[in-house]
Order: structure tokens, then C-alpha cells, then sequence
């Protein structure tokens, strides 16, 4: 049987309703963009100082996202500090990129190929775009990374291309099949070995905002793809990759995260509360900068200066859609609720609260998305990516 969040429903109702009949639009909607042309339009600010572990306060209630907003006009201010804070101590620095200088594309028939070339090293990508059969290019395109779970039914029907993001070329590290090479050793690595540190989610965040440098490097003309209307999806490890692409690339315009489990969308603080579940001192630290747990182990996850409802938030004001699935406790999608609805008042605060939503539904295997929650994404889909 269906277990639905049943807090949840009613939320959830109400904005499936209202985007099949597309009655989202409002006032502030219109003052607020869906998407930028830019990687990261808080790239201007200085990086703020980082405080020791040792000078950290405690924390124990969800840090404040919106601290130091007034309005709007101070989001990506406070997006920047929250993206430092989250390389800094957690998942090491996303490097930045000038793509005119340091990026190369080419299509081969239907495959984008970009180099990336830092230091007299060169990496390349290679991801094959499918194209719809029918409709009008440019094409808006969604990017599975790692494969894209969702029903390949929810895709055909529409005019909606698709790729998958190999993170391999980035950091070949995988859970089942061991690669051979460690921390430091990975493709990154080569053009980065000052950041041999880092987690894998920055770098494989790195990687795909590469993919979207060589899109709009060769423009509509040459890809078919329409750069204003691309979205990330992912499960699981992916689900948390997906995440974490689409909250570092102020160019993704939809970002749904399936099944993403702790270290994604889940609150590490709340985690810690919980018994059986993938909590900070319980995950796979080839993820993360190994130092985040020798820093915030145990009741130390309190200084923790984030939490990952912040990680959440800075996909705003773009869209979101967060996926769960109770029947896998490993998730910790009770973590990922609190998460989501702290997260949700950013959305709330620039009225656009109806860009972020969450559905946890149980009755299903782990990346398989249960019937009932195919009209919310296809509601997503269709508004943010398919919407002129």
C-alpha cells in the first residue's frame, strides 16, 4: 500500500492543482527570475572568513538561511556565503571556470564533447544528447546525472531532450566498482592537484556546469538545445549529485532530486537524532572532504555553520522538487521533510513558494517513482522546462 507524508498532502494537492492549470503566475513571480545566464551570479562577492571548528558557535536549531535578507535584492549575497560555507567545511571548493578562455566544444553527430584544459591539463567530456522525434529545436534538455531514473514514458511524450552526465570522466569513484584510483588520483585531480582534498560532489558539480559551458559555448544553432530551460535529475548518490549540480549552476532552471538520502536534501542535524540512517558520521566520505567528519562528529554537528536545508535554498528562486521514499530508512526522509520546509520559507520570503516542492511516498522500490507522484513532476517538468 501507498504511505504518502500525510502533513504533506494537502501541501502537495494544491500545487499539483495549480500547475496543470497553470495558475502559478503572480506579481512577485514575474520580478523574480526562473533562471540565470551565469554559473553563479554571487561570484563577485568576496569569500567570507572562515571561523576554526574550535571558534564555531553551537547550533542546535536549523541555521537561518535568509540571515541578513531583507529582500530580494540581498539573495545572492547570502547565497555566495552560504555556497563558501558549505565548500569550506564540507565538500571542498567548486573551482571557477572562464569558459571562454579555458573551455573548447564540438558536436559529433549527436554527442557533445568539451574540453576542459586548467594548467597545461586537459579533461574531456563526453555526454550523448537523444533528441525528441517530433517538436521544434532548440529543444529544452533534461541531464540525468549518472542516468535518469524517472519513467522514460514521462519523457517521450514530450518535445524534451535528454543526456546523461558520465561523472566518471570527473572522478571515476563508485560504490560498487572500484576504479582503482583513491582521493587524488581522479581525472579532476590532474588539473587540481592543490584541491586532492575535495569531495566528489564538488567536483562532480564541476564537471557538469563544464557540460553546460560547452551548450551555450556552441549555442542553439549548433546543439539544438535551448540553455534557458535545463534541468538536473538524479537518484540516490545521483539523487545527492543532482542536488548538489543544480544548487552550485545558477544555469540549471529545474532541479529534481530523487530519493537523494542523507548528505543530500536531509538535515544532518536532525539525522543525528535518528537511529539506522545515513547521517554525517555514517556516509561515504569519499563524498565529502574527509575533515567534515573529523570536525563534526557526534554532538559536534551542532557547529556545524549549514545545515543541507541551506544546500536546499540555494537552488531559489529556481525550481526544486525533492523526491522520498519511507519505506528506506537509510534515506532519512523524516530529516529530509524538516529539511525541505525550512528550506521552503526562502521560496516563501521572494513569493515563490509554489517554485519548491517535496512528495514522500512509500509503496515503491528504492528509484522508482510511484505513480502517484508522476503528476507533480510532470507539472514541474512541464512548467519550468517546457514553458516559453
Amino acid at each position: 500500500m501507498k504511505k504518502k507524508n500525510s502533513s504533506l498532502q494537502s501541501a502537495m494537492k494544491a500545487v499539483m492543482i495549480m500547475g496543470l492549470m497553470g495558475l502559478f503566475a503572480c506579481q512577485s513571480d514575474k520580478l523574480v527570475p526562473l533562471v540565470y545566464e551565469v554559473e553563479n551570479t554571487g561570484a563577485g562577492y568576496a569569500v567570507p572568513v572562515m571561523p576554526t571548528v574550535a571558534d564555531l558557535p553551537v547550533i542546535h536549531e536549523l541555521p537561518d538561511a535568509l540571515e541578513g535578507v531583507g529582500d530580494f535584492s540581498d539573495w545572492s549575497r547570502r547565497r555566495s556565503e552560504i555556497a563558501a560555507m558549505i565548500q569550506h567545511y564540507g565538500i571542498g571548493q567548486k573551482p571557477a571556470v572562464n569558459k571562454e578562455e579555458q573551455v573548447k566544444a564540438r558536436m559529433d553527430a549527436d554527442t557533445l564533447i568539451v574540453d576542459v584544459t586548467v594548467g597545461g591539463e586537459t579533461l574531456t567530456l563526453r555526454s550523448n544528447i537523444r533528441y525528441p522525434k517530433e517538436g521544434v529545436a532548440p529543444f529544452p534538455l533534461m541531464i540525468g546525472t549518472s542516468g535518469i531514473s524517472l519513467p522514460r514514458q514521462m519523457f517521450d511524450s514530450i518535445p524534451l531532450a535528454t543526456m546523461v552526465y558520465h561523472e566518471r570522466q570527473v572522478n571515476s569513484y563508485s560504490q560498487w566498482r572500484r576504479s582503482g584510483k583513491q582521493r587524488g588520483e581522479y581525472e579532476f585531480d590532474r588539473l587540481y592537484p592543490h584541491l586532492k582534498e575535495n569531495g566528489a560532489y564538488s567536483q562532480w558539480a564541476w564537471g557538469l556546469s563544464r557540460l553546460i559551458d560547452g551548450l551555450q559555448l556552441l549555442g542553439p544553432e549548433v546543439t539544438r538545445i535551448d540553455t534557458r530551460h535545463i534541468g538536473v535529475t538524479g537518484c540516490s548518490y545521483a539523487g545527492k549529485m543532482a542536488l548538489f549540480c543544480g544548487a552550485f549552476d545558477e544555469r540549471v532552471a529545474l532541479t529534481i532530486a530523487q530519493e537523494p538520502g542523507g548528505g543530500g536534501a536531509a538535515a544532518w542535524r536532525v539525522s543525528h537524532t535518528m537511529k539506522d540512517v545515513e547521517s554525517l558520521e555514517r556516509t561515504d566520505y569519499n563524498w565529502f572532504m574527509e575533515s567534515m567528519r573529523d570536525n563534526f562528529k557526534g554532538d559536534s554537528v551542532y557547529r556545524l555553520p549549514y545545515d543541507h536545508h541551506e544546500l536546499c535554498a540555494m537552488v531559489c528562486p529556481r525550481a526544486l522538487l525533492l523526491l522520498g521514499n519511507p519505506d528506506y530508512k537509510w534515506l532519512a526522509d523524516s530529516a529530509m521533510q524538516v529539511s525541505a520546509e525550512a528550506a521552503h520559507k526562502v521560496w516563501e520570503r521572494f513569493g515563490v513558494g509554489d517554485r519548491m516542492a517535496w512528495d514522500i511516498v512509500g509503496g515503491h522500490p528504492h528509484c522508482q517513482l510511484h505513480e502517484s507522484q508522476y503528476p507533480i513532476v510532470k507539472s514541474f517538468i512541464e512548467r519550468f522546462l517546457m514553458s516559453e
